[in-house]
């Protein structure tokens, strides 16, 4: 051994016990400090639309793909999850507009405000995802159909404004008007207006559908007819004379 080195024997016992006090000061001293709090981040501002594309490198519709993936993962940060209520709907609305406007025939935007976005339980913010899917519907309606087909059924049986669902059921029948497009996407207006009580108004419709000879599908005319003999059924049962 060394003549610099000390056997432990040889450290004074008031050391130990100085050290002992100086380690039991510091435990204490964390323990009183509050624990490490995880704040949630704000929701950036997209980049513009000519910033976007020059990060993009050329591959826009892959740079719109890893944009949905980071922001549909913003929610869950580390040490924190925020609820989607929470997020700030107007900034997410300007991300989804500038991926698709990357990828213009690209699905996912439009899929995650209709089926994502818009089924938060926040009205105002369920209004505000909806109406931003029927303003993009109407720039492509003949591929973007199903997500105003699926915000009607948020606005029926999620916010239960029939005035709201038959704004896009009409939407939905004035501009989706392909080969592709179903035919039961455009009937959706029907069942809204039976359902607001409009049953006058359904019955002209499906009536006039019928006729029109443009249901090539014979389960679907099926179905439509037995709809028709409902709604008439209905009818005659309000006007019968109580006994």
């Amino acid at each position: 051994m060394s003549a610099s080195a000390r056997a432990w024997h040889d450290v004074p016992r008031p050391l130990f016990a100085l050290l002992g006090l100086a380690l039991a000061a510091q435990l204490a001293w964390h323990a009183r400090l509050p624990p490490p709090e995880a704040r949630a981040e704000a929701l950036p501002a997209p980049p513009s639309e000519s910033v976007a594309r020059a990060l993009a490198l050329g591959e826009p519709a892959v740079f719109a793909k890893l944009g949905m993936l980071w922001l549909q993962a913003f929610d869950t940060q580390p040490g924190v999850s925020l609820p989607l209520r929470a997020l700030d709907y107007g900034r997410v609305i300007d991300w989804l507009a500038l991926l698709l406007a990357l990828d213009p025939e690209g699905q996912y935007p439009l899929l995650a405000a209709s089926r994502f976005y818009a089924e938060v339980p926040a009205p105002a913010k369920q209004r505000q995802m909806l109406e931003f899917v029927d303003r993009t519907f109407r720039e492509d309606p003949d591929r973007r159909w199903p997500w105003l087909a699926h915000a009607v059924f948020v606005a029926r049986h999620r916010l239960h404004d029939q005035t709201l669902a038959l704004r896009y059921a009409e939407d939905l029948a004035r501009y989706a008007t392909g080969p592709a497009v179903p035919d039961w996407a455009r009937q959706m207006r029907i069942f809204v207006l039976a359902d607001m009580g409009e049953v006058e108004a359904a019955k002209v419709l499906l009536g006039g559908l019928l006729a029109s000879g443009r249901l090539a599908d014979p389960n679907e005319r099926h179905f439509l007819m037995q709809r028709l003999e409902a709604l008439e059924a209905a009818t005659a049962k309000d006007a019968a004379p109580s006994p």
